[in-house]
């Protein structure tokens, strides 16, 4: 079963995503706040990380959040998923790390063709690593 972290400061917004993504066969770890979300991922890192921008008191923790999640792992898919939708903060964003940036009036079915597609991708990486090189 495919882990899923939601990193979301509002908790009946992330509770919503967390009972969708459940009903979808996915595990799922939710967090409040950027420090929480780090300890949990020092102990078990997420298959895919869903982060908000703003989190708590701090204005731009998401972003904080994914760089140092992308410096634990350099291949876990991580999507921002805000309110937040102007072009600059896409394009920092995905400069930070980011698979893909999403606004939070996406569509259910939308948000769930991403994760897939990325679990898709995520998938055909760890593949490719544990073929053996032929001699």
């Amino acid at each position: 079963m495919k882990r899923i972290a939601i990193v979301e400061d509002e908790p009946a917004i992330r509770e919503n995503y967390a009972d969708v993504l459940r009903k979808q066969g996915y595990a799922v770890s939710t967090y409040a706040n950027r420090p929480d979300a780090e300890d949990g991922f020092k102990q078990r890192l997420p298959d895919l990380a869903i982060i908000d921008i703003g989190l708590a008191d701090e204005i731009d923790g998401g972003f904080h959040l994914c760089q140092s999640l992308r410096a634990m792992s350099a291949t876990l898919p991580i999507i921002f998923l805000t309110a937040r939708d102007s072009d600059i903060d896409t394009v920092v964003g995905l400069r930070m790390g980011a698979d893909d940036y999403l606004t939070k009036d996406v569509s259910l079915p939308h948000l769930m063709a991403r994760i897939a597609a990325l679990f898709r991708r995520s998938d055909l990486l760890n593949q490719a690593r544990q073929k053996p090189n032929p001699s």
